[in-house]
């Protein structure tokens, strides 16, 4: 099958799951079919944050909040930023990423931005994959500011482990949105989620979820400036999913666990570096080169025409025409 038509196939088998997700269960219903499922996929309901009744429809379920405490902030350190098994753990090499054994990807195709590419060129990362039983919000991995968000059109493959073993280049090849933080002397950070099949789409606290931009099929970028803690969320999945994080070579020297290894939010993750050790020149600002990129970008593109989703104030939307991927 090739990518356009296993796209459309993706999108029509997401919209149909979505649009089972998003139905209204009668109230009376909710705690036993809730209940079936988490026995199905193995979900804990102990650390629900609400009565079970409370979830209007599976969607909302999916993406349940948990109560206060279920996830300890480690007190220092890097974090993990989702929960989930470790699927890939290691450094980039000169701008390669590995996504199962024998089949490799880019940073660059990852995040389809050469600027923010270039800094995560030989950076420590992380593959976590979600699974339906996981709680499915994403959270800082560090303090900084959210800085903008890419969404990225593609295709809605599943991300299950053994299918992410035989297809090529699929997670910079299926719907996703990179979210960049600008964490201080620790540089840019990429914290990408990525879609797949039965997602009905990627929420975002401060712009509109994907399913908003998926019709159009094209690049969205956000710009915003929105301060983040250590742990505060990012966005959530509607069911399960892949998120891939990406460091600065100089922001650490590895990430910590072992591919198989579960991991749960808020986990140490990682050490900061000790700049001396490393002889890395700590960042007095990291925006320049991406402002560059952007501006040569908006010289080179024409305008899109289409009408843009309402977004909150002072947030704008940029179009550009979705590249080959």
């Amino acid at each position: 099958m090739d990518f356009r038509r296993a796209s459309v196939a993706g999108a029509a088998y997401s919209a149909v799951v979505g649009w089972g997700a998003e139905r209204s269960v009668p109230e009376r219903l909710r705690p036993t079919a809730y209940r079936a499922f988490a026995r199905a996929v193995g979900a804990d309901l102990g650390e629900v944050e609400l009565d079970l009744r409370a979830y209007a429809t599976f969607g909302d379920f999916f993406v349940r909040r948990l109560k206060p405490g279920a996830r300890p902030i480690a007190p220092d350190g890097i974090l993990s930023p989702c929960d989930g098994v470790i699927a890939v753990n290691g450094r980039a090499q000169n701008g390669t990423l590995i996504q199962a054994k024998g089949r490799d990807y880019t940073v660059a195709e990852l995040v389809a931005d050469d600027a923010l590419a270039a800094r995560l060129a030989n950076g420590a990362y992380a593959t976590i994959y979600l699974s339906p039983r996981d709680y499915h919000r994403v959270h800082a991995p560090v303090s900084g500011r959210v800085i903008r968000y890419d969404y990225l059109p593609g295709a809605l493959w599943s991300v299950k482990p053994w299918v992410v073993e035989r297809r090529d280049r699929l997670l910079a090849r299926n719907e996703r949105v990179v979210i960049t933080l600008n964490a201080g002397a620790l540089g840019l950070v990429a914290v990408v989620m990525v879609g797949a099949g039965g997602v009905g789409n990627i929420e975002l606290p401060h712009g509109p979820s994907s399913a908003t931009f998926r019709a159009a099929g094209e690049r969205r970028t956000i710009e915003l400036d929105a301060s983040v803690a250590r742990g505060d969320e990012l966005g959530a999945f509607r069911l399960g999913s892949t998120v891939v994080v990406l460091f600065e070579p100089h922001a650490t020297r590895e990430l910590l666990g072992e591919p198989g290894q579960p991991i749960r939010v808020g986990e140490r993750f990682g050490d900061r570096a000790c700049f001396r050790h490393l002889g890395a020149r700590i960042p007095e600002r990291v925006e320049p080169a991406i402002d560059e990129h952007r501006r040569e970008q908006r010289t080179a593109q024409e305008p899109h025409e289409a009408h843009a989703p309402e977004l909150p104030d002072g947030l704008s939307v940029q179009t550009t025409r979705a590249g080959r991927v």
